[in-house]
């Protein structure tokens, strides 16, 4: 009888692992089903907060379209204004040859007399603005003075300051932004004009600039 109870114990353990098997299996599968119900539920809440709300479209043969809204004056206002700070002015730009260098440095744009400088040097016209870029990095200096010169000539100033240091406390003492200032005053189109400053307005540290009248 002992063969016969040692054959049974045996199957009785292989029955017992196949199901202790079937039973793992079914916890994996149960695990894997769990996981995918949770990843799902992530990547809809993931697209709900990207996408916001979406709603089903109707079951309809054909779908109307509606017409596409003009967008608002004042939204695309502010594009353009966004547009407009994004020119670019080259740090580039040789200026050197445009720039007169009598006794004092002066600019005239193309079409503009000599006495717009003299009159500019003597005083004839009031600054009216100042901007002071004493301190700003390149990139700063150059978007600061795109901005000012347009808002100046949106709101119809004429004349205004603009101070870039003597570069006496640049690497070298080289006026490294004085000559970028050049450049990049000659390559604005609001610009007609600009003179060094009086001593008594900064002198080498400071241009006096003179802007093209507004048409509103």
């Amino acid at each position: 009888m002992k063969p016969l109870k040692v054959k049974a114990l045996t199957d009785l353990k292989i029955v017992q692992r196949a199901i202790a098997e079937q039973a793992r299996q079914r916890a994996v599968q149960a695990s894997v089903q769990v996981k995918a119900v949770k990843q799902a539920a992530t990547d809809r809440d993931l697209f709900i907060r990207a996408a916001g709300a979406v709603k089903p479209l109707p079951d309809k043969l054909h779908v109307l379209h509606k017409k596409e809204l003009a967008v608002p004056l004042a939204m695309q206002y502010q594009k353009d204004e966004k547009a407009v700070l994004k020119e670019a002015i080259s740090d580039e730009f040789d200026v050197s040859t445009l720039l007169d260098t009598d006794d004092h440095l002066s600019y005239r744009r193309s079409g503009i007399g000599v006495d717009v400088t003299r009159k500019l040097r003597r005083g004839d016209w009031s600054i009216q603005r100042q901007l002071d870029l004493h301190g700003l990095r390149r990139d700063d200096a150059r978007e600061s003075l795109s901005i000012f010169i347009r808002e100046a000539h949106k709101h119809g100033i004429r004349c205004v300051r603009v101070v870039h240091g003597k570069g006496l406390g640049s690497p070298g003492k080289a006026p490294i932004l004085k000559g970028r200032v050049h450049s990049w005053l000659v390559q604005k189109s609001e610009v007609l004009a600009f003179v060094q400053a009086k001593p008594a307005d900064g002198g080498a540290g400071a241009l006096v600039v003179l802007l093209m009248t507004s048409r509103g």
